[in-house]
């Protein structure tokens, strides 16, 4: 008897295509009987590309309404395991069990001068910060050379509604899975951890924040996290 559908969101710069089907998430979600739902973030893949930042500001409406009625599993990445948290802290009942990778300490900072600062490295395509440097080349690099720097640029520009605190996470009632990579700037993962009513922690070693999604402990822990491994 197959799973719930499973909802996968990508991180900033890339797509479905490349961070979950080019990395074989969709191949081995299938041999274990799931359905995927994917989703292609507003400014990203096949999605529209609008070039202002106030079309973002409710961009996990978009996720919303893309879901069945029935409860889902959810695997997000970066970005998206962001808009997957806040969609869970508001929506619970549309969840069954949630994997988020690529978050920890940093969902609980104010975004407002990094997020100015990948904007105009991706406007840009310039940068002399390592970190920032591949947010610049993002728009070239292998399966996201299909978004334009106009729309990334909007996106890390969005007037964000999204501010996670304790209070807010409290609503995640479901179990979370958190895979965050030794190396990640993202981490620690202990606040944010320490926020969900109900975590699990696993942590990549040797893993930064990039190699994450084609890593095969974080496939393996998120599979059998979601019982969904084929036998």
């Amino acid at each position: 008897m197959s799973g719930p559908d499973v909802l996968l969101v990508h991180g900033f710069g890339t797509s479905f295509e490349a961070t979950w089907r080019h990395n074989g998430w969709v191949d081995l979600l299938g041999d274990g009987g799931r359905t995927v739902i994917g989703h292609d973030l507003l400014g990203h893949g096949s999605a529209p590309r609008p070039a202002d930042p106030e079309d973002y500001r409710d961009l996990e409406d978009r996720i919303l309404d893309e879901l069945p009625d029935e409860p889902v599993d959810a695997i997000g990445f970066s970005a998206g395991a962001m808009a997957v948290l806040w969609l869970a802290a508001h929506h619970p009942h549309r969840f069954q069990r949630i994997v988020v990778a690529g978050v920890g300490r940093n969902l609980f900072e104010e975004s407002g001068d990094r997020g100015r600062r990948i904007a105009e490295a991706v406007r840009t395509g310039e940068s002399d910060d390592p970190e920032l440097r591949y947010f610049a080349d993002l728009p070239e690099a292998g399966g996201a050379g299909e978004n334009d720097r106009a729309a990334l640029a909007a996106f890390m520009s969005r007037p964000d509604r999204r501010r996670f605190s304790a209070e807010v996470l409290a609503g995640v009632t479901v179990p979370v899975l958190v895979v965050l990579g030794d190396r990640d700037f993202a981490g620690p993962a202990d606040p944010l951890v320490e926020a969900l009513p109900d975590a699990t922690h696993r942590e990549l070693r040797g893993v930064d924040h990039f190699a994450t999604p084609k890593d095969f402990g974080f496939l393996d822990a998120a599979l059998e996290f979601l019982d969904a491994q084929a036998f």
